[in-house]
């Protein structure tokens, strides 16, 4: 790679690297030579030098996962988004969060390769591949791509596999009774879960032999928070894509709302003002889900009173907010002994909460996040996959390990690509408010009082290269302008081109 720092410009100047992998579920490292292809870097300058540094940190972990990896829907090699350095191919949810969060605008195609990675035929029938009980959360990914992008034979594709992902798990992991799906939450491990669930031969049963527990689907019971929320949010986005397509829009809108409905009639805990972690049939949780207790905010699941509530009765933790919360105190061997998935620091998870903060006005929960994100980042010159709740150190937590399940400290892997790409979503969809829909990018800022000016240049949406100065700091703007006019919206509808700018002046001035 060579990067020319005048001009901003990254070249990548071909991606040869020979694979001596097995074949896995969507398809392999392999060898690769690409022609050159140039991306202009996102830059960003803040005032604060740790903070732009940790976004400087940030692409570099992103494009050191970059790798070449061959294809099986296409039976082609391109590069693509691996989950982390420690890591040989983009999972489902990995990859999906990587393009939501900032890959579809940094590198677009390397994005859309990555969400393709992770796609099925199944009986010639295109459908979302990986873990079942979150593979939904690609349908999300995808919109946000589209929507950055354009790319409406993505999109095309993109429809066929929600609709077939979608009918799939309706026969598969709805809970009809309950309207809600079956399926884990977002932790793939015990030390999330209480009961039948969080017992490691139990949990390792459930996950490998489906006939043990449920008579169909994949054997988990449980229905989930965060889970379901993605559900709701991709009913919603097969409606929009649909109409976006100008095909029949079915049923999707009436799904998604009684999902969303069921949520809150089964899931909402007016006692907590949180959402439960999950429920079944014969035990719930009252475990607090961070991640889904995000989404629903995010999703528009939660109203504003319930996301206030939530706001107010969360636990966040001085290195910032765990995954869960109360710890697990099976895994509390001491003081500073915490559960790998129950209560220590995930940045993918501090990057939606604090998106969902500053989204309801609370630009100081954000910069709580952001500021001990970057500080992680400048002391260890990496993003790492997890952080000790209290000491903030790269910290992997407690869980069972291996075939008897031995319980011991797990190790956090390095340059863990969503925890990067996690802190450029902090900055771009938190601090700046940068929404994009059918019509274009719109940009609401919510910004913390230690920011006085934020400059980024160089983002590419579609045919645009946006660059964004926001002056002062709160939530309410004073002035816009707009390449130069006064505007009512600091918006740029679809179908611009060239360089955009948009100057915010903030009412704190």
């Amino acid at each position: 790679m060579r990067i020319m720092k005048k001009t901003g410009l990254l070249l990548v100047i071909g991606l040869s690297f020979v694979g001596s992998y097995g074949q896995f579920a969507y398809g392999q490292l392999a060898s690769v030579d690409v022609n050159p292809t140039e991306y202009m870097l996102p830059q960003l300058k803040t005032g604060n030098n740790e903070i732009d540094k940790a976004f400087r940190i940030a692409l570099g972990d992103y494009f050191t996962n970059i790798q070449p990896f061959e294809i099986s829907l296409s039976g082609t090699v391109r590069p693509v988004i691996l989950a982390g350095l420690d890591y040989k191919r983009p999972w489902t949810r990995d990859a999906s969060i990587n393009a939501w969060n900032a890959g579809s605008f940094i590198t677009p195609d390397i994005a859309k390769n990555t969400l393709v990675s992770v796609l099925t035929n199944s009986n010639d029938t295109i459908v979302v591949g990986g873990q079942y009980w979150d593979a939904i959360i690609w349908v999300t990914g995808a919109w946000n791509h589209y929507l950055v992008t354009g790319d409406k034979a993505f999109l095309a594709l993109a429809y066929e596999a929600t609709k077939n992902s979608l009918y799939h798990f309706e026969n598969t992991e709805l809970n009809k009774e309950y309207n809600l799906f079956r399926g884990l939450g977002w932790s793939d491990g015990p030390s999330a879960y209480e009961g039948k669930y969080g017992d490691f031969k139990t949990f390792k049963r459930m996950k490998g032999k489906p006939d043990v527990i449920s008579e169909t689907g994949h054997g988990v019971p449980m229905m989930a928070l965060s889970t379901n929320c993605l559900y709701y949010n991709a009913y919603m986005l097969a409606h929009k894509m649909s109409k976006e397509l100008g095909e029949e829009s079915l049923d999707w809108s009436e799904k998604a709302l009684k999902i969303k409905e069921a949520i809150n009639k089964h899931l909402w805990n007016d006692a907590t003002g949180m959402y439960k972690f999950y429920i079944d049939e014969e035990e719930e949780s009252n475990l607090q889900e961070t991640i889904g207790n995000a989404y629903a905010m995010l999703f528009g699941v939660a109203d504003e009173d319930q996301a206030m509530a939530i706001l107010e009765n969360q636990k966040v933790t001085p290195a910032g907010v765990p995954s869960g919360w109360p710890p697990l105190k099976r895994y509390q061997t001491d003081s500073t002994s915490f559960p790998r998935h129950n209560a220590v620091v995930w940045p993918q998870i501090q990057a939606f909460w604090a998106e969902a903060a500053a989204k309801f006005n609370r630009p100081d929960m954000l910069f709580h996040e952001l500021s001990n994100l970057a500080k992680h980042a400048n002391r260890d010159m990496q993003f790492a996959e997890i952080y000790h709740p209290y000491t903030g150190e790269i910290y992997g937590g407690i869980q069972e390990k291996g075939r008897y399940g031995v319980v011991g400290l797990w190790k956090a892997t390095n340059r863990q690509t969503w925890a990067a790409t996690g802190y450029i979503r902090m900055v771009l969809n938190g601090l700046l408010g940068i929404n994009v829909d059918e019509q274009g990018v719109e940009i609401e800022p919510r910004i913390p009082e230690e920011f006085e000016e934020i400059e980024l240049t160089n983002l590419k949406y579609r045919d645009i290269f946006l660059s964004i100065k926001v002056t002062g700091n709160g939530s309410q703007i004073n002035k816009i302008v707009v390449n130069g006019e006064v505007r009512t919206k600091a918006q740029v509808l679809n179908g611009a081109k060239g360089n955009q700018v948009i100057e915010i002046e903030m009412s704190s001035i």
